[in-house]
């Protein structure tokens, strides 16, 4: 089999695992405890009134009108209407994509900024002191909790030292309207954002600093090393220019499996540093059984870890053509 036919038999099933994945969801929310219609009903709320809201929001039809419909709305690029806030879910959540978005890729590119110097280190010192601290390092900060490392982090810069502010995504008063560079391009919301990329970076760096270690020690066992060291280079220009770029592959096709993971998996440094993104708004969507925004939320989220597994799929193949389809 081909790379051709490869990507369409990955497309297809890409298609398949999205048609399970928002029925699963469907089904989930839908069996979930509770009454959405709870949080309308105020004391002294007439019967007749609570069926009007039931009505309004759909949620009288049947089970299998209720799904045509959410995959209809799917399908058109709607989410329907929150039940909560009673605006359009898509309105709702994609300032709180964009906010997830945003932290979680600067935490992912710091960790790979440093875990590929990091681990070039570790390899190019193979059998030293350096290394073996190294590696204890990588592996606390990996088998650390994201909450233990946030509440560190908050602890020491924030409530020690007061160098950064404990939680949100900027100050009181500042401007939160307006277009993408007013919201995000200004100093305020870096001075936020940097303790809680500090402990996403610090989780997410041991994966890269690991895998770049491992696979230096490789490279370094290479003809081409022991030649470029009898040409009498520099040790940082065989490290930089020859070992690390033929080390750095392995890492182009696992961070996007990485990136889906730490976009979905968001919610616990958001909840720790009080970030407004997607992963808090799932959970307060859950917690007044607002269907259509944890739905969207869910729904986006997962999107991310299908396509990032998909793009990996196809990225080994691209980047590795010693790679067979079967």
């Amino acid at each position: 089999m081909g790379l051709q036919e490869y990507v369409v038999r990955r497309i297809l099933q890409l298609v398949f695992t999205f048609w399970v994945f928002v029925s699963i969801l469907f089904v989930l929310f839908r069996a979930a405890p509770g009454d959405p219609t709870s949080m309308f009903v105020t004391q002294g709320m007439s019967p007749e009134a609570r069926q009007q809201t039931i009505e309004r929001l759909g949620l009288d039809e049947p089970l299998h009108v209720q799904y045509l419909d959410y995959i209809g709305q799917l399908l058109t690029g709607e989410f329907g209407t929150s039940f909560r806030y009673n605006e359009p879910v898509w309105d709702i959540i994609v300032v709180k994509f964009w906010n997830t978005v945003l932290l979680m890729g600067t935490a992912l590119v710091v960790a790979y900024l440093i875990g590929i110097t990091f681990g070039s280190l570790l390899g190019w010192y193979r059998g030293s002191k350096f290394e073996r601290g190294g590696i204890i390092v990588a592996l606390m900060a990996r088998s650390s909790p994201e909450f233990w490392t946030g509440i560190i982090v908050l602890s020491i810069f924030s409530f020690w030292f007061g160098l950064f502010p404990s939680g949100g995504m900027r100050s009181i008063g500042a401007t939160t309207s307006g277009g993408f560079m007013t919201r995000y391009v200004n100093w305020d919301f870096a001075y936020h954002m940097v303790l809680p990329v500090l402990a996403g970076a610090i989780y997410y760096m041991a994966t890269p600093t690991l895998l770049m270690r491992n696979t230096m020690l490789d490279v370094l066992k290479a003809d081409f090393i022991e030649i470029k060291k009898a040409e009498g280079l520099p040790e940082h220009q065989i490290l930089f220019s020859h070992a690390v770029r033929n080390s750095v592959l392995p890492l182009v096709t696992v961070i996007a499996l990485v990136s889906g993971k730490a976009i979905g998996g968001s919610l616990i440094i958001e909840t720790v540093f009080n970030w407004p993104g997607m992963g808090r708004e799932m959970v307060q969507s859950i917690n007044y059984n607002d269907y259509p925004v944890a739905m969207g939320t869910f729904f986006l989220m997962g999107s991310i870890v299908i396509i990032m597994n998909f793009v990996a799929d196809l990225a080994y193949g691209i980047l590795d053509p010693r790679v067979q389809y079967d």
